[in-house]
């Protein structure tokens, strides 16, 4: 059995924030595998299913960000989970808007959600990572987790939890860097390469032309006449 849990702030005013991507993710994770349709448990919402062969518990906590961990660890203790059955989607500003990148264990890096959810189950979980970019100013960094995207962040929101969704079995089966190539090679800008001019046909060999040319004919006219002189000369 695998936890998969994603991150954010229950309410309407945060459905389309930054900090709520990981509750994005989930929801998209639920719904590409059919999952069963939520239900309150574990101070949050819950969705099972199976995921590739795997027994699969997607679950948003509604206890706000910095509560997470009350949460995760409930279901992890219900379920008898260790660390390693675990893995978290959240928001990260470390990395540029539409980077994926995944870790086990290590620091928070200052997310809220992240050091709530070390002190109640450990830090050796997976750790999807889910760049949103950075505001460039600390004073800012608030207001930038919790505003909403921009429509235009549409183009590449929506496509990152498609393949976030759809490389999800290998993150089941453990293998971080075979989710991380899948979800580069479905959001990565195709590369158009401009077409191979076509080969000319080869040129049949110049046939040689036995026609004589003008002075080749004035040359064999001149000859004739000197050859007739000749003759004459001859007779006389």
């Amino acid at each position: 059995m695998h936890l998969l849990v994603g991150l954010g702030n229950p309410g309407r005013e945060y459905v389309h924030s930054r900090h709520n991507i990981g509750f994005r993710a989930a929801d998209e994770i639920a719904a590409h595998y059919h999952l069963s349709a939520p239900r309150s448990r574990f101070q949050g919402l819950v969705q099972e299913g199976v995921i590739d062969g795997t027994k699969v518990i997607v679950l948003k906590p509604n206890t706000y960000m910095n509560e997470s961990g009350r949460a995760v660890g409930e279901a992890a203790r219900f379920y008898k989970l260790a660390p390693a059955d675990i893995t978290v989607i959240h928001d990260e500003m470390d990395l540029a808007a539409g980077k994926v990148k995944v870790k086990r264990g290590g620091g928070s890096a200052g997310h809220n959600g992240i050091r709530s959810i070390d002190a109640h189950v450990g830090k050796d979980y997976l750790r999807v990572r889910v760049g949103v970019g950075h505001p460039g100013d600390k004073g800012r960094v608030h207001g930038h987790v919790l505003g909403n995207f921009a429509k235009a962040d549409a183009k590449w929101v929506d496509p990152l939890l498609d393949a976030i969704a759809d490389a999800t079995p290998s993150l089941l089966n453990d293998d971080p860097s075979a989710f991380m190539n899948r979800v580069a090679l479905a959001t990565q800008p195709r590369r158009h390469h401009p077409p191979k001019p076509e080969a000319k046909p080869a040129q049949p060999p110049k046939s040689v032309d036995d026609t004589p040319t003008d002075g080749d004919a004035k040359t064999t006219l001149g000859q004739a006449l000197s050859s007739a002189f000749s003759r004459l000369r001859n007779k006389e």
